[in-house]
């Protein structure tokens, strides 16, 4: 898209505070208002208050600085931020997260304006922490949602840039763990909610068959102990064998295998925001949430969506009728999704892309 040149209305600020701690997806959706904002006022100091995890992918952005909030540190996590910002005073507050959590965390930025989602999307007295919101739509991606808080500001983001910075130790390790001439398909297997995670054997019947398509296929995910329990659980069904390199990586490694790969096979999770953030194509996993509003930001034409069907069997509507934004994390939801949907799609993606 191109780049709205136009002047803004409002002066420059001097300082900007950002405030979104997790997850990963919602925080891979800030970078691009963190470009729209540095394009339009190089000169203006913005403050990004983030998770302790999700500043290991976007704390080397340069240009910004990070105040990190330790979120399993409870209470003292959020007096260390507390204690970082005492003093100073911004210009605007983006307090981009509604849990009670985040909303108690923005109580010790001081700014002159506030400004916080749109009653609709406000909870958990998201209303008491601002006095400014972003204008109220629905229909609208996270991502999109995120960008308007520059509206307030007097500007509008119509140019989405990600630019993650990705370390040349990461890319060699990926490198090594990847090297060129073979089309690769990345499975991350596991999503933060149990609920939307698919069965580990058809995970494994996909896996197969993209092996014998001549697919180099890798498994990849975090060191918790959900996400081995799963991987073995993939790989004990799998007739052939991927590569496993569960618990190996770190978010910068993942970030730069996903650059070298060509598609990942993930639930609606933080790694399928990382995929499009570089660039690769998601088969995303579509029952529990919407992939209009979470699924992969540029490309869902690879996805499978199951979400009407889901309404319909869980909650006795269309999705047309949900409001925006309903998750059906019902058990049971993923199993919507059979082996030959998402063959289907592997198969018309590997049929249209080969090897640059």
């Amino acid at each position: 898209m191109p780049v709205d040149s136009s002047p803004s209305p409002l002066p420059a600020p001097a300082a900007l505070c950002l405030l979104r701690t997790s997850a990963i997806g919602d925080v891979t959706h800030v970078v691009p208002l963190v470009r729209t904002l540095q394009q339009a006022w190089p000169q203006t100091a913005l403050t990004w208050v983030v998770g302790k995890l999700e500043r290991k992918l976007v704390g080397d952005i340069e240009g910004v600085e990070f105040v990190t909030f330790d979120k399993p540190a409870g209470w003292r996590g959020m007096r260390e931020v507390h204690a970082a910002l005492r003093g100073r005073r911004f210009d605007a507050l983006l307090q981009m997260q509604v849990a009670l959590r985040s909303n108690l965390l923005s109580l010790g930025v001081s700014a002159r304006r506030r400004i916080g989602y749109d009653r609709a999307r406000s909870k958990d007295l998201h209303g008491l922490v601002v006095d400014e919101r972003i204008p109220a739509r629905t229909g609208e991606h996270v991502l999109d949602a995120i960008g308007s808080f520059c509206e307030p500001l007097g500007l509008k983001q119509t140019q989405v840039r990600w630019d993650i910075p990705i370390p040349d130790d990461a890319r060699a390790w990926a490198e090594q763990q990847l090297p060129g001439g073979t089309l690769t398909l990345l499975v991350s297997p596991t999503s933060s909610h149990a609920l939307r995670n698919w069965y580990p054997e058809r995970y494994a019947a996909v896996i197969d068959h993209a092996l014998a398509r001549g697919w180099r296929v890798v498994l990849v995910g975090g060191p918790s102990p959900g996400e081995r329990t799963m991987a073995d659980a993939v790989l004990a069904a799998c007739k052939r064998q991927p590569l496993d390199l569960t618990g190996k990586d770190t978010l910068k490694r993942l970030l730069a295998m996903l650059a070298r790969a060509q598609l990942l096979l993930t639930p609606d999770s933080g790694p399928m925001h990382m995929a499009n953030a570089v660039g690769t194509k998601v088969l995303g996993l579509h029952a529990a949430s919407n992939p209009s509003r979470s699924g992969p930001y540029s490309d869902r034409s690879w996805c499978v969506d199951k979400y009407d069907e889901a309404a319909r069997r869980f909650l006795g509507k269309p999705a047309s009728e949900l409001a925006w934004g309903t998750k059906i994390e019902r058990p049971g939801v993923m199993g919507l999704i059979g082996v030959d949907d998402v063959v289907e799609r592997f198969e018309a993606f590997a049929s249209s892309h080969a090897l640059p």
